[in-house]
């Protein structure tokens, strides 16, 4: 454990979690170039010629963005309603973190608020909830705004939404994310934000963006609660 890891979470009253990567791999039976390959498909079904840097788009969540900013409202509802749909069917085989559960429970058991707040869809991130017996532990869920790209992080938005659900200042809540848009939202919003690297190249990454600290595994921040707890 990094001594800034402890003094971040001495200080923290509320934490905030990403879901697609600290909580699980929602894409892990479903690949994400699958489903962004399907949302292309939409699109050229939809009578748009398709450039080929995004017919080529890995990320599903990157076709949304490039649909909404062409600016046809319609299309992006329609590729906004197709993935959802693919990310409710990814969360059938997302595989949970390591260590995400203990997180959870021991933020609660800590007496801290547990929200996520997520670009993917809050009625995928529900279903996994409840799949795996965690609803009760986590409210609220902030998920990706309807058909409004624009709004998913690294736009502060939806994680001032989840401040003010948790009722904390937003000095007293931290994020943790797999993503620079996760370091960039929170900074702009005022929290805190720790920076899980899953790979290996990411930590120095996130070290530069700004991240109050880095970690490798969940296990260490479940380690620091667990101690809170016990002490």
């Amino acid at each position: 454990m990094s001594a800034d890891l402890g003094r971040l979470l001495g200080g923290v009253g509320a934490v905030l979690l990403d879901f697609d990567g600290p909580m699980c791999s929602i894409f892990a039976g479903y690949p994400a170039p699958q489903v962004a390959a399907e949302l292309v498909d939409v699109l050229r079904r939809h009578g748009v010629d398709v450039p080929p840097d995004l017919a080529s788009e890995p990320d599903p969540l990157e076709v949304l963005r490039r649909t909404g900013e062409a600016g046809d409202q319609g299309l992006t509802r329609v590729v906004e309603d197709a993935l959802c749909a693919a990310e409710r069917r990814a969360v059938e085989t997302a595989e949970p973190t390591p260590y995400g559960r203990e997180v959870i429970v021991a933020a609660r058991q800590a007496g801290m608020p547990v929200a996520v707040v997520s670009n993917n869809s809050a009625g995928a991130v529900s279903a996994y909830l409840t799949a795996h017996r965690l609803a009760a532990y986590v409210s609220p869920v902030v998920g990706r705004a309807y058909a409004d790209p624009d709004r998913m992080k690294p736009n502060p938005e939806p994680i001032l939404q989840a401040v003010r659900a948790v009722r904390e200042p937003a000095s007293r809540c931290v994020l943790v994310g797999d993503s620079l848009s996760d370091i960039e939202g929170a900074r702009a919003a005022g929290v805190g934000v720790i920076g899980y690297a899953n790979r290996p190249p990411k930590v120095e990454r996130f070290r530069a963006a700004g991240a109050d600290a880095v970690i490798a595994s969940m296990s260490e921040i479940a380690g620091v609660l667990m101690e809170r707890i016990g002490g």
